[in-house]
């Protein structure tokens, strides 16, 4: 199998859910021996590549050419047997069969944002993307179920395939060189992600500033992302709720420290109003950290039996949940079993290779139909 793969994601210096998901797709790939092409541009960088796994990057005046026109030249070049695209996007004319990963539809219109004439535009586009499309991945039957009502699709097209969790991703020390470093303290709460308002760290923030004083002065939130252009909006609400020095934000996380950060907090929180999966808790509960999820999206789907689900609605419900897994030992112990149980479920083999499965069947059967 030769198989090409959209690689814009791998950015050196940024640490996103798709270059996450990418990754273990290619180290699966190489495990069986299949030879792959990332495409790029002038910003993808290819780290710690396994063996097979080679960097390709396009010259292009603008996104939509890179996509439609460079791209395909260069499928046409490789002779490819399959294409996957990490995004809703790909070549409408490509010269192999396209697959797509649809993590979730929020760029149209979700989290309460009204933009008729773009999300129409988009929406066209999605369709049209979906419809030429082999076959389209989701990362749960929340992302499968709007794919299929909102773009139109056929349900036999779309597939839920979950997100692969690292194997670097197990209860590890914490080096006190990364505590330092990080500006973590005693004991802490963490959240890793972005900072878009879809995430509802104001909503966490406001639960934080509900605790007793007493249960904020032994403990720490840690709202961990590099997403410098909406922090300042947080840290202005951080002051105006007076928790300013129960709050740390430590900026974005390097790779080799994550586990360690993980595994060492008092209790991961991804209060998020809507998720297409919910990778950092799932990367959380595999390194034993108590997870406490909202019930929006997917994450109740995801986390399963492995976290605590609270109501993103009801008043206070963050706010007790987070009191109990601070106060209460017995608790916080069930969580991390359960969670490390839970989180055995996305183990590569059960998920990066039920995608390579996939793929190796939709070249298959396009082989078939040239005969």
């Amino acid at each position: 199998m030769r198989l090409d793969v959209d690689g814009r994601e791998l950015v050196a210096g940024a640490r996103t859910g798709i270059g996450r998901y990418l990754r273990e797709v290619l180290r699966a790939a190489a495990a069986r021996g299949w030879r792959s092409t990332v495409y790029g541009d002038a910003n993808t960088v290819l780290e710690d590549a396994p063996a097979g796994v080679t960097l390709t990057r396009l010259a292009a005046p603008g996104t939509r050419w890179w996509d439609q026109v460079a791209l395909p030249l260069a499928l046409r070049r490789s002779g490819a047997d399959v294409l996957l695209s990490p995004y809703y996007k790909g070549p409408v004319l490509a010269p192999c069969p396209v697959v797509l990963t649809v993590h979730d539809l929020y760029f149209i219109g979700y989290g309460g944002r009204r933009w008729p004439l773009r999300d129409a535009v988009l929406t066209a586009a999605a369709r049209l993307y979906a419809r030429r499309a082999r076959a389209i991945v989701t990362d749960s039957e929340h992302s499968r179920r709007a794919v299929i009502e909102r773009l139109g699709v056929a349900p036999a097209k779309v597939t839920t395939i979950g997100v692969a969790v690292g194997a670097e991703f197990v209860p590890t020390l914490l080096a006190d060189v990364a505590r330092a470093r990080y500006r973590l303290g005693g004991s802490y709460v963490l959240s890793v992600g972005n900072f878009m308002p879809h995430k509802n760290l104001e909503g966490l923030l406001r639960a934080w500033a509900s605790l007793p004083p007493t249960l904020r002065a032994a403990h720490r939130l840690v709202l961990a992302g590099g997403d410098a252009g909406r922090r300042p909006r947080l840290e202005t609400l951080t002051r105006a709720l007076g928790v300013t020095a129960s709050v740390v934000f430590p900026g974005r996380i390097d790779d080799a420290d994550l586990p360690g950060l993980y595994s060492a907090c008092a209790a991961f929180v991804l209060p998020s109003l809507d998720e297409g999966f919910g990778l950092p808790a799932v990367e959380a509960m595999a390194c034993g950290a108590p997870v406490i999820v909202s019930d929006r999206g997917a994450l109740p789907e995801v986390a399963g039996p492995g976290a605590a689900v609270v109501d993103a609605a009801a008043e206070g419900a963050l706010a007790a949940a987070l009191a109990r897994v601070l106060l209460e030992p017995e608790h916080r112990e069930a969580l991390r079993r359960r969670g490390r149980a839970r989180a055995a479920d996305f183990a590569p083999a059960r998920t990066a290779g039920r995608l390579l499965d996939l793929l190796e069947t939709v070249a298959g059967a396009a082989v078939t139909a040239t005969r």
